[in-house]
């Protein structure tokens, strides 16, 4: 499943590697795995070796939520082998109906849920654009996203009254986040220091590194050209006299 490619740039002409995001440059998280137990290392070398195949969505379902994952969290900075696959972790939770433990009672099942949406956001996008939602450009995906973002669906669409859109907003969130930053392709781009047992940590004041870790090393990014918050930041007028910049987002 191919997704729209716009990769980011560094500010100020630097080039930075993109199969290592982030601001913790040469960390890798997977190179402590020799002093994790081994069920912890089995299950978390499972996540980078093993990309499980969708199952629960339809191939069209698939591709439009995959174009809205890559909207919500982009990853342009990646290459494409160093992508970390939401889409494929939020199918297996919902192919297992694996649940959090509750559900608002203003909501249906999140399995029908999903699907719903899918459908709603399929509509709204041939409403308004008269294009499927996977084919628009990114600015016309993002302006739909952005009216469920804000409670406001735009263009409206029945399913809407049938299921909160803040609601259904929220969990969309909480998936992509869970499932980006439970693999340890993300916690090099944070800097984590990955499972403490059995080594534990040695520095726990000020913030210092372990032996380990990499010192971070900040960086900016410009975001893809017709990203909806691009475009209304490179409208909106200097504050205080301030230079104008960008950065990137996740």
């Amino acid at each position: 499943m191919s997704r729209k490619s716009f990769p980011y740039k560094a500010t100020g002409g630097e080039q930075r590697d993109l199969s290592q995001p982030g601001y913790y440059a040469g960390y890798s998280t997977m190179a402590q795995k020799k002093n994790w137990e081994e069920a912890t290392r089995t299950l978390v070398t499972k996540r980078v070796e093993q990309t499980l195949a969708i199952r629960f969505f339809s191939q069209e379902q698939a591709a439009l939520l995959a174009a809205v994952v890559d909207r919500v969290m982009p990853q342009d900075d990646r290459t494409e082998g160093r992508t970390i696959p939401i889409l494929s972790i939020l199918d297996e939770r919902l192919h297992k109906n694996s649940l959090n433990g509750f559900r608002y009672e203003d909501m249906p099942p999140d399995q029908e849920a999903y699907k719903l949406a899918i459908q709603a956001i399929e509509e709204m996008a041939q409403e308004r654009f008269r294009e499927s939602f996977p084919d628009l450009s990114v600015h016309r995906q993002e302006l739909i996203l952005k009216s469920l973002h804000d409670g406001k669906p735009e263009p409206e669409n029945s399913i809407w009254q049938r299921m909160p859109v803040h609601r259904f907003w929220a969990m969309l969130m909480e998936d992509c986040i869970t499932a980006y930053y439970s693999h340890p392709w993300a916690w090099d781009e944070i800097g984590f220091g990955g499972p403490a047992y059995p080594r534990g940590y040695m520095r726990l004041e000020n913030g210092l590194p372990e032996p380990w870790e990499k010192d971070e090393q900040r960086s900016e990014w410009n975001a893809p050209v017709d990203s909806l918050s691009e475009l209304e930041e490179d409208s909106a007028p200097p504050e205080h006299g301030s230079l104008h910049g960008h950065g990137g987002s996740h």
